[in-house]
């Protein structure tokens, strides 16, 4: 793991919003043609700042911090150039430093801006925000009140942060509802980025909720492990990336690269034509060729968007569900005089194939919109077993075997019982047909009966292909 450096820090990051991630990069410097104007017009320009604060200082109706001001003018430059530029004032840069590490206090919920709005980008799995259920897409518009508009994306999420235990009302819009608060409270938030667990006890699911620099550690752990719980009964994997905003660059490319045996991961094109850089894979398949099945959604970002790529260009994985966020852009960390750095746009990343993600995000193989699913009760009914005078299958008859429409006599006083005949225990009975005990209203699916419809799809896919290999060898 390459870490920021304290003097001249340049670092990449494939992330989306906060928290994010940094690898380190080397950063050719500026080329004066390239640069483009007349100095002297830039001279003027600078003039004019210069003229401008001058003038705030002297005349605003209230005393103002030329500190804060620098500041908000600095933020105010990165941020008009794209969603993702920045400042970090000292305090801002050392809590980024802290995030990339797995462990941050806040509300564990991803943000980027959208329309002078915080939009939701996903909640962290077990974080309060998840806990009060908002979701990928979800508007923030006011926190305690006061209203976002206005704000910067840093501002904002400095608003978000704050003292352990400490409640905070954020006012939120979502797509088909009226606009409602949440009230959450302030937690230390560890990530754990990796989970796993046998499905159907043969096929291995991982989850990975960021790339925080125990990603690919994780998950090259819990591909271990579930081969020794499944031992040679494992077909495949489910990596499930959906509501995954990225992080660091270097877990994607590792990552990536724990699942090829060769061949590009990705590429990043800066400015100017001849910056480009590419990452491949080294040989080597943890997963020894199994069939493995990407889920992603339209919270899926940057770093989840590269390994995706890269699995889907090298028909590694199946990409499984719907359309992801599209964040294609590298930020460049750079220290600054004062303490503190910014965060600029520096390039695009492309896959395998030389597609860029910007705006397209990655496309599913298959595509399936999330959905909730019921088991039906079937209908009572005859099956050809139950018709009289129906032929015997010869593969069960026996010299001895009744005809089939032979039935057994009524019982008499004092006759044992037929085995079949013996009660059946409706607790049983009740568990056997695959019933929920009724809610009272027969057309709402009983809660148990729920469950997530892409995952039982991604485990269909890995058992399909499995079958269908095994029968060609």
């Amino acid at each position: 793991m390459t870490r920021l450096r304290i003097a001249s820090a340049v670092a990449i990051m494939a992330f989306l919003a906060v928290p994010v991630g940094m690898t380190a990069w080397s950063q050719d410097k500026a080329d004066p043609k390239a640069q483009g104007g007349d100095k002297s017009e830039l001279y003027q320009q600078l003039n004019l700042f210069g003229d401008v604060l001058e003038r705030v200082r002297r005349d605003y109706v209230e005393p103002v911090d030329e500190k804060t001001l620098i500041e908000n003018a600095i933020n105010g430059m990165l941020s008009a150039l794209d969603p993702h530029s920045s400042y970090m004032n000292p305090k801002t840069y050392k809590d980024m430093q802290i995030q990339t590490k797995g462990e941050f206090g806040g509300l564990g919920i991803e943000v980027t801006m959208e329309n002078g709005v915080i939009k939701v980008v996903s909640p962290i799995d077990d974080t309060p925000a998840s806990k009060a259920g908002l979701q990928s897409g979800d508007l923030i518009f006011a926190l305690d009140g006061e209203p976002v508009q206005g704000m910067t994306l840093q501002d904002a999420v400095e608003k978000m942060r704050g003292k352990v235990g400490t409640p905070i009302k954020i006012s939120v819009r979502r797509a088909g509802k009226d606009p409602f608060d949440v009230s959450l409270t302030r937690e230390t938030i560890k990530v754990k980025a990796v989970r796993y667990h046998l499905e159907g006890g043969d096929i291995g699911y991982i989850r990975v909720t960021s790339f925080t620099e125990q990603s690919t550690s994780g998950v090259l752990d819990a591909v271990e492990k579930l081969k020794k719980e499944a031992g040679n009964k494992l077909k495949g994997y489910i990596l499930d990336l959906r509501n995954n905003p990225g992080g660091l660059l270097d877990q994607a490319i590792a990552m990536s690269d724990a699942f090829l045996d060769k061949g590009e991961i990705v590429s990043v094109k800066a400015r100017k034509s001849e910056d480009v850089q590419r990452w491949n894979a080294k040989p080597g398949d943890v997963a020894n060729g199994l069939p493995i099945v990407v889920l992603m959604n339209g919270g899926s970002a940057s770093a989840s968007e590269i390994v995706a790529g890269a699995l889907q260009d090298h028909k590694r994985a199946i990409i499984l569900g719907t359309r992801s966020f599209g964040k294609g852009s590298v930020q460049t960390i750079m220290q600054v005089t004062g303490g503190g750095a910014i965060r600029l746009t520096t390039a695009l990343y492309f896959t395998p194939s030389g597609r860029s993600i910007q705006k397209e995000g990655i496309k599913p193989d298959i595509e399936v919109e999330p959905a909730k699913i019921e088991n039906l009760q079937a209908r009572a009914g005859f099956r050809e077993e139950n018709l009289r005078r129906s032929i015997t299958n010869p593969n069960d008859a026996k010299p001895s075997d009744k005809p089939a429409d032979v039935k057994p006599e009524a019982a008499k006083p004092g006759d044992a019982k037929p085995e079949a005949a013996k009660p059946v225990d409706k607790k049983d009975d009740k568990a056997a047909a695959g019933q929920a005990t009724p809610s009272g209203d027969p057309d709402e699916p009983p809660k148990d009966a729920v469950a997530d419809y892409q995952l039982l799809r991604a485990a269909d896919l890995i058992r399909g292909i499995s079958l269908y290999s095994s029968r060609g060898n």
